[in-house]
């Protein structure tokens, strides 16, 4: 069966300056099948893992040792997704921040946690370097607001 779509993944896959394919739309209108007959009919092999947030949070065994990596990735998308450019920072002692986005010409630091131990020395150590506004904590904990540092749930990350 083609799809409107199809066409449109055809360009995505001749163009020479490809980014990485989002799909997104309401449910059950055939993204999955589309993505997955393209991948078919235009590749040698195809990967398919379906993950949104559950999968990061409440993971199973086996997939623990990614969750981190998963996270981080999760929200980079939907950073990229919402605007921003996303960069990394680390210090010369070895502190990390996973993302400093830019938000009314302020830079914020945002820091992904894919766990419930969400202590973030390396959010202190920015903040007290570059004396942010604020900075924003990304994990599994539900919202709010605790010394200068917003919490936002990771299935809520679209809403930064």
């Amino acid at each position: 069966m083609y799809r409107k779509i199809m066409g449109f993944l055809t360009a995505w896959k001749e163009s020479g300056h490809r980014k990485p394919l989002i799909l997104q739309g309401a449910g059950q209108v055939g993204k999955t099948y589309s993505v997955l007959e393209f991948g078919r009919t235009h590749y040698e092999n195809v990967a398919y893992k379906n993950l949104a947030a559950d999968d990061i949070l409440y993971m199973s065994e086996e997939l623990n040792d990614f969750k981190g990596g998963m996270a981080e990735n999760y929200v980079s998308v939907h950073l990229v997704m919402n605007g921003y450019s996303a960069c990394y920072w680390e210090s010369k002692r070895g502190a990390e921040i996973d993302f400093v986005i830019q938000r009314n010409g302020r830079l914020i630091p945002v820091e992904v946690k894919s766990s419930d131990n969400t202590r973030a020395k390396s959010l202190k150590v920015y903040v007290d370097t570059y004396k942010s506004d604020y900075a924003i904590k990304i994990s599994a904990k539900n919202f709010g607001f605790e010394d200068g540092k917003k919490t936002v749930p990771l299935y809520a990350v679209f809403c930064v």
